[in-house]
């Protein structure tokens, strides 16, 4: 019993924490995103979730970097709201690589809001016609940041608030392949000892488990129409999934092709052990050999810092323990009605 209320209390938490905490400030995009080389331009920086006029303008200080130890700072920066600031830049002659252009990153350095960054945010082509001036890469480092430490979520480009999905969709799939473990140890156990108990259980756990795997995928689908643009676009992680989910479909349908329920439950039993050794290469083996949208394939991966900071990890593992108690909770009920209809129906 113990536990069960354990997953009402961590899914609580989890829903309430996930919902409630806010996401750092960030910079959504800059205007406008293309310059050449030797050209001052003012450009504007728009913000998520700040409040630039919390501190005057002299103390917010904003970088263009394309790496390290080559930035350009910006000048005569003015508050324009609390989401939006302007600042002038005057870029160098030349590039700071041998190459026709580059891609610098925004930085804002605030001292409530802390540090927001944006990847990628303005392309610089080289100008051959550009000439000469005193403006260098390397004299304005980015240095001395605020660093703030409160409990927010970070801030993702593309995916913003959606970030908080990760508390549900993941923790779905970590429920179904617990759920599987425990529905392919029974029907192997069913295999060397025909128990109708054994039977059951293998069968509770797998519908549970498709029911969890169901909603993994539904809840996918729904960041996918937000971060993606559709909610189907034959991503190679969204086609495995479905492949998968239909194989242990195929479980059930060939548990009702029998007229002899022991003749059907062995044979559902093997069919159950292969269905489990086809998920592992179907979900997590398959997908990483392909580009993908979907975090955890090639050149995509999962659970990097900027994804899943420590703040989320409080919230993302009670998530996984909550979702998937819960999930043995709502196999148990099914494991149970399944015993009394089996005795009413004197199958048991």
């Amino acid at each position: 019993m113990w536990w069960k209320t354990l997953s009402v209390i961590l899914l609580l938490y989890v829903i309430t924490t996930g919902l409630l905490v806010p996401l750092k400030p960030g910079i959504t995009h800059v205007t406008p995103e293309t310059f050449k080389t030797g050209q001052t331009a003012e450009i504007q920086f728009h913000g998520y979730n700040t409040f630039y006029s919390r501190s005057a303008a002299s103390d917010i200080r904003i970088w263009l970097e394309y790496d390290s130890l080559h930035a350009v700072a910006g000048q005569n920066i003015r508050i324009l709201s609390d989401t939006t600031l302007s600042a002038a830049f005057t870029f160098p002659a030349r590039l700071p690589r041998p190459t026709t252009s580059v891609m610098l990153n925004a930085i804002i350095d605030h001292p409530a809001d802390g540090v927001s960054l944006l990847p990628g945010a303005i392309e610089v082509a080289l100008d051959t016609a550009a000439p000469s001036g005193a403006a260098s890469w390397n004299q304005t480092p980015v240095s001395q940041l605020h660093i703030k430490s409160d409990f927010t979520f970070p801030y993702r480009n593309v995916i913003y608030e959606s970030i908080r999905n990760t508390y549900f969709h993941v923790p779905m799939w970590f429920a179904l392949m617990f759920l599987f473990i425990a529905s392919v140890v029974y029907s192997v156990r069913y295999l060397y000892h025909p128990q109708p108990d054994f039977d059951r259980r293998a069968a509770g756990y797998a519908e549970t488990g498709l029911l969890f795997g169901g909603l993994g995928l539904v809840t996918g689908m729904l960041w996918a129409h937000f971060a993606w643009g559709a909610a189907w676009s034959n991503d190679i992680k969204q086609l495995m999934t479905a492949v998968a989910l239909l194989i242990y479909l195929a479980y059930f349908i060939l548990r009702r092709s029998f007229d002899e329920p022991e003749k059907g439950a062995r044979l559902a039993a093997v069919y159950n052990v292969f269905a489990f050794a086809s998920l592992i290469p179907l979900l997590y083996i398959v997908p990483r050999m392909f580009a993908s949208l979907h975090p955890g394939a090639t050149g995509n991966p999962a659970f990097g810092s900027e994804d899943l900071d420590n703040t989320m990890r409080l919230v993302f593992y009670p998530s996984i323990i909550g979702f998937t108690l819960l999930g043995f909770w709502v196999a148990e009920l099914r494991i149970r009605f399944q015993r009394v209809a089996d005795k009413a129906m004197g199958l048991d």
